[in-house]
């Protein structure tokens, strides 16, 4: 049981962990990012600036005095273009050029794909009129900004991967510390009811026994006392069940008395239908049994007797007269699948997960009247667990439930 709260903690402070990493990872990435290309775009303007007053209108044409910066506009995988009015290219510098045609209108213009490049249009202006004598498109591949990126994802995934790692060390010695002593306190707790039940077992036997001698010799006994002995004597009996249930409860949460042995759990439920038959028929309740032959497991026998017990007499205590119980049980694999099926009151949507809580009574469908001890399918729950299966429950109310028990064919101990 601990070891799964541990498991849960664990990965709840992971996800956590995860989250929080992710978020700050992805914040110094989109600020990274931005500033990247903010540099990148003033250092396009920049440039573009300067080619613009490289540039000056010479017998109406838009004319280039010199070469500008050639060789560094080389270098750094940049280019130039000179458009004049008429978004016609005058002269170019670099070979890094955007395949689309001029628009002005768009000042940054980013070419996906291969090659990525940024590009920024500037207009050019006349010193002299102030007119507009044409354009200069500057240009930038983006490889270099696309690898720092990369580099950057790299590392701060990288990063976030070794952070939850170290993390899980660190949440696994403090999930340890931290439930030391609710282990500890749960294991004293679970002694003492496994102690409280044994030696309330004795003082329960001693009035047992001495109020069925007194019903066994009533002379001189009031009318009224014999109805007191007898609700003594039924209150004693209940608290019996109840002592005896929460120790077998206290053992089997150890699972240090199981004895794992070849077990034919087809055997085990025909004895048992065989066994409520004549309840089944004194209720008016039609008790039947599908079960494939030989169905053979590792199990301890008493403690599965006692978990299909408890489910077959739930079954029929919750089933009204003229209704229906069906056992079935059937191999899957290296499983082996038991089904009890009735058609009774059923139960609430909202009370399925509480079912198997100890001491959990449905308000419409269960009374401690009944003889109960509201443990039976916390014991059940505890003994198919601890063969290494599983028990779940389907119901509808008013239509009837359906317990589904999975055991493995060798279980470990």
């Amino acid at each position: 049981m601990f070891e799964k709260i541990r498991y849960r903690l664990l990965i709840a402070n992971l996800l956590v962990i995860a989250l929080v990493l992710t978020g700050f990872a992805l914040a110094v990435r989109l600020v990274f990012v931005r500033n990247l290309k903010q540099q990148l775009t003033e250092r396009l303007i920049t440039l573009g600036q300067g080619a613009v007053g490289n540039a000056e209108i010479d017998n109406g044409q838009l004319q280039v005095e010199n070469e500008f910066l050639a060789q560094k506009i080389i270098d750094k995988y940049q280019a130039l273009e000179w458009f004049n009015t008429e978004k016609k290219l005058v002269k170019q510098q670099g070979d890094y050029t955007p395949n689309a045609p001029l628009d002005p209108q768009a000042v940054v213009e980013i070419q996906t794909g291969k090659p990525s490049i940024q590009s920024i249009t500037l207009p050019i202006l006349s010193t002299e009129s102030g007119k507009l004598i044409g354009y200069v498109r500057v240009s930038q591949l983006l490889d270099e900004f696309d690898e720092t990126v990369f580099q950057l994802d790299i590392g701060l995934g990288v990063g976030v991967i070794v952070a939850v790692i170290l993390s899980s060390a660190g949440s696994i010695w403090l999930n340890r510390q931290a439930m030391q002593p609710i282990e500890a306190s749960f294991h004293r707790l679970k002694q003492f009811t496994a102690d409280a039940s044994h030696e309330l077992r004795s003082p329960l036997m001693a009035i047992s026994s001495n109020v069925e001698v007194a019903l066994k010799y009533p002379d001189g006994m009031r009318e009224e006392d014999h109805e007191v002995m007898s609700a003594v004597i039924s209150a004693t009996e209940q608290m019996t069940r109840l002592t005896e249930d929460l120790l077998l409860l206290a053992r089997t949460d150890r699972a240090s008395t199981m004895t794992l042995a070849p077990v034919n759990l087809s055997d085990l439920l025909y004895d048992l239908v065989q066994l409520y038959h004549p309840q089944s028929e004194n209720k008016q309740i039609e008790l039947t049994a599908n079960l494939e032959a030989t169905l053979f497991l590792q199990g301890d026998f008493a403690s599965l007797m006692r978990a299909f017990t408890n489910l077959l007499q739930n079954a029929i205590r919750y089933t009204p007269a003229g209704g229906k119980v069906k056992v079935e049980a059937r191999r899957l694999g290296q499983q082996l699948r038991v089904s009890i099926y009735d058609t009774g009151v059923g139960i609430a949507p909202e009370n399925l997960e509480q079912i198997f809580e100890r001491f959990w009574r449905a308000d419409q469908a269960r009374s401690y009247d009944d003889g109960g001890s509201g443990l039976g399918l916390s014991i059940t729950q505890v003994i198919i667990q601890s063969h290494g299966g599983s028990i779940e429950v389907k119901s509808t109310l008013g239509a009837g439930s359906c317990f589904i028990v999975h055991l493995p064919i060798n279980a470990k101990a």
